[in-house]
């Protein structure tokens, strides 16, 4: 049903999921080290998240009988300059996995592969909106990073985030 060059890609995408699971459990981690902890839970969700992605185009493979192919995940960073940097680098990083979101849309454009091209309309919904949301938080953190009390409210906002599972997995 879908080409070789896509399985690859959305093999590909797998495993860029998975490393940005472990990439925001190493964000969480840090935080976690800082005693921010409401910070620390929020890249938990984050890293869940990640992970809820990956089994979706899991799924989608196996739906559509490819074969499966689970890449190496290299090992994230462990050490952040400061509060700021954590929150620029996950805004980075959402950044390179909406281009290469895009990457695989175009190419099962190209393709006329349209069931992949709808399969991706929810990831590029969400990455609208994780690019957004990472934005916003890197504005936040400019703005509390260096006030103690302003810190510890914003990490008791993000403590309230909560996983969702997708209920259209």
């Amino acid at each position: 049903m879908i080409s070789k060059n896509i399985a690859r890609l959305i093999n590909e995408q797998i495993t860029h999921e998975q490393y940005a699971a472990q990439y925001y459990l190493s964000m969480s981690a840090w935080f976690y080290a800082q005693d921010l902890d409401g910070i620390a839970h929020y890249f938990r969700v984050q890293s869940k998240e990640e992970l809820m992605h990956a089994d979706k185009m899991f799924d989608y493979l196996n739906d559509v009988g490819e074969e499966i192919r689970m890449g190496a995940i290299a090992q994230p960073p462990h050490h952040f300059e400061s509060h700021i940097d954590v929150f620029q680098k996950a805004l980075e990083h959402e950044r390179k996995v909406t281009k290469s979101i895009f990457n695989i849309v175009k190419s099962a454009n190209d393709e006329g592969d349209f069931a992949t091209i709808s399969f991706l309309q929810w990831f590029i919904n969400e990455q609208v909106e994780e690019e957004s949301s990472a934005s916003q938080l890197v504005t936040k953190i400019k703005m509390v990073s260096e006030n103690p009390s302003a810190l510890y409210l914003f990490d008791q906002e993000l403590a309230q985030r909560v996983f969702t599972p997708d209920a259209n997995p």
